[in-house]
């Protein structure tokens, strides 16, 4: 179930998230694909899956490159051949989205609110994401942390995200991103949090309503 806190006096500003809102979850195949590459043992999935995302958070955050972090997975460094067939197929993983959410961006785009992007995002997922239409056509300006050098839930994240929508007040800014400790992090800096579980039809219902009492035009 989707929550949000938006009053009758409507936002200036949304501050999205991307993998899980706009991005899609992927597929079992697609992991399974990894550990493949990756030569993992058994191909068993639960343990390939716990050695991925154990650096993950340094790797989102730049605080390792590519090779580090693809060594901390794997435990020995990969060859650089390799290092670029799994940095390729780890990306490809993450660059899918929903087209019904996009949807919903573009109405909001277009009833003139700027939309403001907030991803924990490694360098070359980052890059990626920058070359694609739909940040250029939709985002006034995407915030990534291994550009920031912060992660959500860290509060420096969300500063520099609401200075990004040029919006004083954070009350005004609503925050969607599907997971709970990132809206509660943005609620206590006074921001509106809108925990988006999947469901486009959920954030239809939600978001556009504040959109229509908007007070910009």
């Amino acid at each position: 179930m989707t929550h949000t806190s938006v009053s009758p006096n409507g936002v200036d500003a949304l501050l999205l998230d991307y993998n899980g809102v706009l991005g899609l979850q992927p597929s079992t195949g697609m992991w399974t694909r990894l550990a493949d590459l990756a030569e993992w043992p058994d191909r068993h999935l639960p343990s390939f899956q716990e050695a991925f995302w154990a650096p993950r958070n340094a790797y989102d955050a730049g605080e390792l490159s590519d090779l580090a972090y693809w060594a901390k997975v794997l435990g020995h460094h990969p060859g650089a051949r390799w290092l670029r067939t799994l940095r390729a197929a780890d990306t490809a993983m993450w660059t899918r989205t929903d087209p019904r959410v996009l949807d919903i961006l573009y109405r909001a785009r277009a009833a003139g609110l700027p939309l403001v992007l907030l991803s924990n995002a490694p360098a070359h997922l980052s890059d990626v994401l920058d070359a694609t239409d739909w940040r250029r056509d939709l985002m006034s300006d995407a915030l990534y942390s291994a550009r920031l050098g912060r992660c959500k839930p860290d509060s420096a994240a969300y500063e520099h995200a609401l200075a990004a929508t040029g919006v004083a007040d954070p009350g005004r800014v609503l925050f969607v991103d599907d997971r709970e400790d990132n809206c509660r992090a943005a609620a206590e800096l006074g921001l509106r949090a809108l925990h988006y579980a999947g469901q486009p039809t959920d954030l239809e219902h939600q978001l556009l309503p504040a959109l229509a009492n908007s007070t910009r035009t």
